[in-house]
């Protein structure tokens, strides 16, 4: 039953694999480093994956991950929300919520929250960032009603949480830069910052996704955080759907305990009409 209880940690990973990475114009770089132009996402837009885990000899599907955009007039509203299904609640239950607050001309975090309850373990933590003090304001609270800690801690510039990063690097284009290239972010998560890269890896034109037929893709390989989930050397890999959407069709990693797969299980309210499919 480790296949149900590391979908908790899993969660996680969905977030920092959902990314493609963005260049901006040279120009636009200079005067503003941090500036977000949003041409992929709208309001309304809901993403749900499946979540498999492989432990020889087959693959168990142990949950789902959904992710929605609101449209709340100056910023944009993320949510995300991963649990298992019913019949593994038995043994390990998770109900993880990751929402945040972004600013629409930077999607750049003003404030987020996590409300994680995985088995025994829970935490509820809210997040206040102040981008141009370069500051963040934590509050946790371990068990919910026992108590919330407060503590402030210095960042650098243009700092991600693991969900307005997914929807600031979908708005990029490495490609043109060629097979190869890469693009440094950087995600705040547990008081500590990460900086991070994501590298372009090509093009696949009939990519197989289960259950779901094949695909025009574009394929990346994020940077992963070592340690309880990953090793030092472990790779994940992203397949993005190659069309106006870009959004991620499939993750596939090792994990501490075999591997895991994400894989797109229902789409709606896209910006643009889904042309990645090829049959």
């Amino acid at each position: 039953m480790k296949t149900v209880q590391m979908l908790g940690s899993t969660f996680a990973l969905i977030l920092f694999g959902f990314t493609t990475p963005k260049t901006q114009d040279a120009t636009e770089n200079a005067n503003n480093p941090c500036h977000t132009t949003n041409n992929v996402f709208q309001h309304g837009e809901e993403l749900t994956y499946t979540v498999y885990y492989h432990l020889n000899p087959m693959w168990v599907a142990a949950g789902d991950a959904t992710f929605k955009v609101f449209d709340e007039g100056e910023q944009y509203h993320f949510q995300a929300i991963g649990k298992t299904y019913k019949q593994h609640d038995w043994y390990f239950k998770v109900r993880d919520r990751y929402e945040a607050w972004v600013d629409k001309s930077t999607l750049l975090p003003n404030y987020s929250t996590r409300d994680i309850s995985e088995g025994g373990y829970q935490l509820l933590e809210k997040v206040s960032y102040d981008q141009t003090k370069k500051k963040t304001t934590v509050w946790r609270d371990r068990k919910k009603g026992k108590g919330e800690s407060k503590s402030s801690h210095q960042v650098k510039d243009c700092v991600h949480d693991v969900l307005s990063i997914l929807y600031h690097l979908r708005n990029i284009d490495i490609e043109s830069r060629g097979v190869g290239a890469t693009a440094p972010f950087n995600i705040y998560i547990d008081k500590e910052e990460y900086p991070l890269k994501m590298k372009y890896l090509g093009k696949e034109t009939r990519k197989k996704i289960h259950g779901m037929g094949r695909y025009r893709v574009a394929k990346y390989e994020p940077d992963v955080i070592a340690g309880t989930i990953f090793a030092s050397d472990s790779k994940m890999t992203v397949w993005v759907s190659d069309d106006q959407n870009k959004i991620p069709i499939m993750i596939e990693s090792p994990v501490s305990v075999g591997s895991v797969k994400v894989v797109l299980k229902s789409y709606k309210g896209l910006k643009y009409d889904f042309t990645a499919k090829v049959e």
